[in-house]
């Protein structure tokens, strides 16, 4: 394994990309999928699991755990990858953008934000310093700055203004981070869906020199289409010898659509929110196993699926066990869409060696048109 941070781009197909991105902890394969592990935990889901499923590295959340069991005692305990027994790479957000949704009675200042837990009501103080602080004791490989996100919709003004602090902070992010060569801090382009924004807020990060490079602000009520056109504008001024990180994105499709404009990484609760509310992610398309024509279905999700959970079960019996409410149910429905993402991101890294992307989207796409065949 690598000693340093690093960044290898292996192929192109137009605009997406297949690069490897080197941790000292492993190799990531990108374009790559991370699946969230909010609370050190990926929900329903073992991390031999996770990463059987082909994930090379998953994500932290810096409020959850920061709270709950608190940075200082996963230090104690031996740091976040031996805590939760992943050896491998782990990313952690900065935790802005749970404390503004989650957090009580915030209130936001140069400085930082000052919040109530929504566990207990205990107050906390959350700085750029602070941040990369708690990152740094939770030993994450990638971490994030401090950013605030913007709220949407937004004016343009309201959105500069908000971008503007982002940039101030991510000075003192980087600032509080310093040269280390082994982690890297990438920075977060904001701007809401202002082409303008987004361009002054993606070179002034450039011109700080960052390891890499989130955008964040998406997905956020926006829709899909005002979302690839901002990362239309976006991505074509972003250094090409650097990782690209969409936060928080998506649907299958999106990931497909962003791909092809040059996005390398993604995290998103979908996979697993889903999974525990009885949808999954097949190619056929989504399938919602509380329905009752379900019931008596004697077939598997999907009899090709190279995960025993869309491949071994019935359907009749995975309904059964949603509509009980039994643990199982959402395990295997996570196990299954986990491991879809990741089949999914392993045949775009595919695609793009081949030089056959547009192709590979074209039969994905068919597919979930096509939709789930009935039973004879």
């Amino acid at each position: 394994m690598a000693d340093e941070f690093g960044f290898e781009l292996l192929a192109s197909d137009g605009a997406a990309r297949r690069a490897r991105v080197v941790t000292p902890r492993g190799e990531i394969r990108t374009p790559a999928f991370m699946p969230v592990g909010t609370a050190g935990t990926v929900k329903a889901m073992y991390p031999e699991q996770v990463r059987a499923c082909g994930a090379d590295i998953v994500l932290g959340n810096t409020y959850h755990l920061m709270l709950r069991p608190g940075a200082e005692e996963v230090v104690a305990l031996g740091g976040l990858h031996h805590f939760m027994r992943w050896p491998h790479p782990i990313l952690t957000d900065s935790g802005g953008f749970q404390v503004m949704s989650l957090a009580k009675l915030r209130k936001m200042t140069e400085q930082g934000v000052t919040f109530q837990s929504h566990i207990d009501g205990s107050r906390h103080e959350l700085t750029p310093e602070r941040s990369v602080e708690i990152q740094g004791l939770l030993g994450s490989d990638i971490q994030m700055q401090l950013d605030e996100c913007t709220p949407h919709p937004a004016s343009h003004e309201e959105a500069k203004v908000s971008m503007e602090l982002s940039l101030r902070w991510a000075e003192r992010s980087k600032a509080a981070f310093g040269p280390k060569r082994h982690q890297a801090l990438f920075g977060i382009v904001q701007g809401s869906v202002y082409e303008d924004l987004r361009a002054l807020s993606a070179r002034a990060l450039i011109d700080m020199d960052f390891p890499g490079y989130s955008i964040g602000g998406l997905a956020v009520g926006e829709g899909q289409a005002e979302m690839l056109r901002v990362l239309e504008g976006v991505l074509p001024l972003m250094p090409q010898h650097k990782p690209r990180y969409l936060m928080g994105v998506g649907t299958p499709d999106d990931l497909l659509k962003s791909v092809a404009l040059g996005i390398d990484m993604f995290d998103c609760v979908m996979p697993t929110r889903s999974g525990r509310h009885g949808q999954t992610f097949t190619r056929f398309g989504k399938i919602n196993l509380r329905n009752a024509r379900h019931a008596s279905d004697p077939r598997p999700l999907d009899p090709e699926s190279s995960c025993p959970a869309a491949r071994d079960y019935s359907r009749a019996y995975l309904h059964h066990l949603i509509r009980c409410g039994e643990y199982l149910g959402s395990m295997l429905l996570t196990w299954a869409n986990i491991a879809y993402y990741q089949d999914l991101m392993a045949g775009a890294r595919a695609a793009i060696e081949a030089g056959t992307y547009a192709d590979y989207c074209a039969d994905v796409q068919e597919g979930w048109a096509r939709g789930d065949v009935p039973p004879n």
